[in-house]
């Protein structure tokens, strides 16, 4: 199935956190010199025009990262991604919106390397198109994000950040993820793994944080942000949630800074909130 496309959310109370948390792992992996890997097994686009036919519908980037643009002194996390942000708006305006590999590229040095995968066959060419000019820190395939992991582990540096962020319409997504980052762990224990998941009613979406809590690695963490409460008729996201396989040891900290600023910013109801549990060897 191939008709989703994250245009429709780009920039949404979701990318905020994902996106947060992905800069945060690569600043931390910048500490040494040594180079790094960032692999995204669901890239998407690229970047998005907040102003383009699919975003525009849904205007999602209303309730995220609008209400933190003209925002004054936020917490220091918060401000890095801002800045990071407004690397693609150089004109202070709010136009477009950077998807996961292009934020990782703001980070990336000239030793790194991104690897990238997306199925969807326009958003492959306009993945393709972002990164034309990188060839060789940058390659993109247009493949199964899932089975193409698995030859990419253990990479070269021995130093990875493997994002994998399915859109979840078909139910197998739920199982595929777990499958996939337990033979993550298995190839490449020491690397580290990012799992978005969205906050929804059924039950396979609020099954898979056990799920993977479950694999039994020694460091992790699970951070969730609701937005809202519940719908009584249970459809809709109210919130979505990053567990992190081997996370640094300063994320729970710098999110401890971030996350209350983002919930009374974020929030749209009573329901509004965070959670935050980790175990860091």
């Amino acid at each position: 199935m191939l008709s989703y496309r994250h245009a429709f959310h780009a920039g949404n109370h979701a990318d905020v956190l994902k996106h947060l948390i992905l800069l945060e792992l690569l600043a931390y992996y910048n500490r040494k010199d040594k180079p790094w890997y960032y692999i995204d097994t669901h890239a998407g686009a690229g970047c998005y025009a907040l102003d383009s036919e699919h975003a525009d519908k849904t205007a999602e980037s209303a309730e995220g990262i609008a209400r933190l643009w003209g925002c004054d002194d936020p917490p220091v996390p918060i401000a890095a991604y801002l800045a990071a942000v407004r690397q693609f708006n150089p004109h202070g305006r709010l136009l477009f919106y950077p998807g996961s590999p292009a934020l990782a590229m703001t980070q990336a040095r000239a030793q790194d390397r991104l690897r990238l995968f997306e199925l969807h066959p326009a958003d492959f060419e306009s993945l393709q198109r972002t990164f034309n000019t990188e060839p060789e820190r940058v390659q993109v395939r247009r493949a199964d994000g899932f089975g193409a992991l698995k030859g990419l582990l253990p990479p070269p540096s021995r130093r990875a950040v493997v994002l994998l962020d399915p859109p979840y319409e078909l139910k197998e997504d739920y199982r595929r993820v777990v499958d996939t980052v337990r033979d993550a762990m298995r190839r490449f224990p020491n690397g580290t793994f990012a799992v978005w998941y969205p906050m929804l009613a059924r039950a396979d979406a609020r099954a898979l944080p056990e799920r993977l809590a479950e694999l039994g690695a020694e460091s992790w963490l699970d951070v969730r942000l609701a937005v809202r409460q519940p719908a009584r008729d249970g459809f809709g996201m109210f919130g979505s949630g990053l567990y992190v396989v081997n996370p640094p040891w300063v994320l729970p900290q710098r999110l401890e800074l971030a996350l209350p600023w983002l919930v009374e910013r974020l929030g749209v109801d009573e329901g509004a909130g965070f959670d935050l549990e980790h175990h860091i060897e």
